[in-house]
């Protein structure tokens, strides 16, 4: 028989009553599943503590990878906002980061290898303000690789900035799947595929984000519209970009990001942080009067007798002016800075007619000699001219009146030369300024050389948009690249006398809006009615003139009167007395309701760079259906404008903000849509806001 005893604690002892003494086989046999359960035990201990010393790595590592708001992956990163909401996404499209190459020191993320090889990236943190974080971000290859991109994400926002288009939308609206191409000014009116004249490597977004591609990246812009996104790349191989001296030539791309609370407080700091600021107002009377040009009425054919007859029309019809603008063709060739007698046999004569009436007047020039100039084998010999790469020829370019060679700004006695011819004219016939025709690097040859090697072709347009500067209270730029400092009046590109987004009147608010956005607000809007080419106007084509549709000119004209400044060339009289009437009518508005306005605006734009003319987001931060308004703005935050850009409308649907809205119809109190409100062929639907 068995018995059991009590033992140790926790242990029993089985005896067996004939021998006395324990089973100790027994025993044995039934300890084994103890011990084993004790090994297992100790493995998931073991296992625990590994696991846990993992995690906490993967921890530290995710720590390391995230940098204030930002958080980075192999293939890109996220930005999130004050909210913690995803406002800013950027895929790497050239290649991925080794993630375990990265190190953290205070504010800087870095990264010494991707997939391919050694680089150099780094994320740096700065917050500038309570309201502002910004991320500077580098990708720079060490190894001779083609290019850099980057792909950055709408992320359901709506964008705004980086150039003047042919085709010009606001918000940003890019179709198609667009191969990136060098970021240069052009001249879009001969290739509307380009980008144009006046551009900054700036954007901001709906959702309070914004981006500026820093000076020094070969940059190229592309994007995907399947895709909705912008391709940002670094590229020096095949393109018109050329590393500085001393450079390794491999691609570099570095910008930076900045999120703010709301898109108006976040567009106000990156223009006061980053742009410069015209150094003073340019001429109040071109803001008061209308500019008179010959240009879309006479083309090339004007002669001493047309403009005097002109000049005599304006006084004759009851308008006012602030200048003449005598365009192309004056002078016997193209780059001589003279009068072409045949032309205008008594120029002395006219000018001191003119003068007599009241009138200033502004002269066409244009940085081009043609071949058949007698100046050209002037410069010709004193090395004016940019040159083919070799440095021995000029480099001969076409543009839209011949074949020449280019003056080289970067070239400081080609700069003299040039400015003292034009200032030879100036103190001759008492010329007042000079409309700056061109500039875009478009009109450098592919290769070429110039005196101060170019890292960056735009900086060509840069030298250019100089020489207005003696000039600058009346002088006309079409074109600007970090020229927001030149205070002068910036001119949009030339339109054709159409109604649509393409060079149409419709195209007039977005690009006005956009390059305000870039910094730009001395604008011009073009010529009222459009240039009235024959191939690409709507309207009526007679034996001596190309007159855009009535109705057309009529809009045109009533949008250019709540513009910074109005220009007519095609004149009123062109057509009958009701659009004599109308013009009269508004021109008297624009001198008594917009100026003034216009005017206060412009001397607070020298010490904050703030657009004169705005769009409706500017007042209206969290309406989404302000980030869309194409067809109103708002001059300062308390007149807003809604035009009628449509044919054969009386009547359009206008978007009011929060507040109350006054026009000569009603007080309105907002946010609402007025639908089908009346507008008549004489009449411009603009509001004031009103306090309660």
């Amino acid at each position: 028989m068995y018995q059991i005893v009590p033992g140790a604690p926790g242990e029993q002892h089985v005896i067996d009553r004939a021998h006395g003494s324990p089973r100790k086989k027994k025993f044995q046999q039934d300890s084994r599943p103890m011990v084993l359960a004790g090994l297992l035990g100790g493995a998931l201990v073991l296992a625990a503590v590994i696991a846990w010393f993992y995690y906490s790595l993967s921890l530290r590592k995710a720590q390391l990878l995230k940098t204030e708001s930002l958080d980075l992956k192999k293939d890109g990163y996220i930005i999130r906002n004050h909210a913690g909401d995803a406002v800013f996404t950027m895929a790497f499209r050239s290649g991925t980061l080794d993630l375990d190459s990265c190190t953290k020191e205070g504010h800087i993320l870095g990264c010494t290898r991707s997939e391919t090889g050694k680089l150099n990236f780094f994320i740096q943190t700065v917050r500038e303000k309570d309201t502002v974080m910004c991320y500077h971000i580098r990708w720079e290859e060490l190894l001779d690789v083609n290019s850099v991109e980057h792909a950055m994400a709408y992320n359901d926002s709506h964008w705004y900035g980086g150039a003047e288009m042919a085709t010009q939308y606001w918000p940003m609206r890019n179709q198609g799947e667009e191969e990136p191409s060098p970021f240069i000014t052009s001249d879009v009116y001969s290739n509307r595929n380009a980008f144009g004249g006046i551009l900054e490597r700036y954007w901001l977004s709906s959702n309070a984000t914004a981006i500026k591609i820093n000076d020094s990246v070969p940059f190229h812009l592309g994007w995907s519209e399947k895709n909705r996104t912008l391709r940002f790349v670094a590229r020096y191989k095949g393109s018109p970009f050329k590393p500085l001296v001393g450079h390794s030539g491999f691609p570099e791309l570095s910008y930076r990001v900045c999120v703010g609370l709301d898109v108006t407080s976040l567009h106000k700091y990156m223009v006061r942080r980053y742009f410069p600021k015209p150094i003073s107002v340019p001429s109040h009377e071109v803001f008061r009067k209308p500019v008179w040009s010959t240009r879309a009425f006479y083309k090339s054919a004007v002669t001493q007798e047309k403009l005097l007859r002109y000049a005599s029309d304006i006084i004759k019809y009851g308008f006012k002016w602030s200048h003449l603008e005598l365009d192309d063709r004056y002078t016997t060739d193209y780059g001589e800075f003279d009068f072409d007698p045949q032309k205008f046999p008594n120029a002395s004569g006219m000018f001191e007619k003119l003068r007599k009436d009241g009138f200033q007047v502004t002269l066409w020039t244009h940085p081009f000699i043609n071949y058949d100039s007698i100046n050209f084998g002037v410069a010709l010999e004193k090395g004016l001219f940019v040159r083919e790469p070799s440095g021995d020829l000029p480099a001969l370019v076409r543009w839209w009146n011949g074949i020449g060679a280019i003056l080289d700004f970067t070239n400081p006695e080609a700069s003299k030369w040039f400015l003292s011819h034009l200032n030879s004219l100036k103190r001759h016939y008492n010329v007042t300024s000079f409309k700056f025709d061109a500039g875009e690097t478009s009109y450098l040859p592919r290769q070429f050389s110039t005196l101060v090697p170019l890292s960056d072709p735009s900086t060509f347009t840069r030298r250019y948009s100089e020489m207005a500067i003696p000039f600058s209270s009346r002088a006309e730029l079409r074109v600007g690249y970090q020229s927001q400092n030149i205070s002068c009046f910036f001119r949009i590109i030339n339109r054709d006398s159409v109604w649509g987004y393409e060079l149409g009147l419709k195209s007039i608010i977005p690009t006005v809006l956009t390059i305000s956005i870039l910094g730009y607000q001395f604008v011009l809007p073009d010529m009222i009615g459009g240039n009235a080419y024959p191939n690409r106007t709507a309207g009526l084509i007679n034996e001596t003139h190309a007159l855009p549709d009535k109705e057309l000119y009529i809009r045109w004209l009533e949008l250019s009167a709540f513009m910074p400044a109005m220009e007519f060339s095609i004149p009123p009289w062109a057509y009958d007395d009701e659009v004599v009437k109308i013009a009269r009518k508004f021109s008297e508005i624009h001198e008594t309701e917009v100026a003034p306005r216009v005017l206060e605006l412009a001397g607070e734009v020298v010490g904050t760079g703030d657009p004169i003319i705005r769009p409706l987001w500017w007042i209206a931060k969290d309406d989404k259906a302000a980030f869309k308004i194409d067809s109103q703005f708002l001059i300062g935050d308390d007149l807003l404008v809604a035009p009628v850009l449509e044919p054969g409308e009386q009547e359009r649907d206008i978007y009011l903000p929060a507040g109350h809205w006054k026009s000569k119809k009603g007080t309105y109190k907002g946010p609402m849509y007025l639908t089908d409100y009346p507008v008549d062929l004489d009449e411009l639907a603009y509001f004031l806001w009103v306090e309660t």
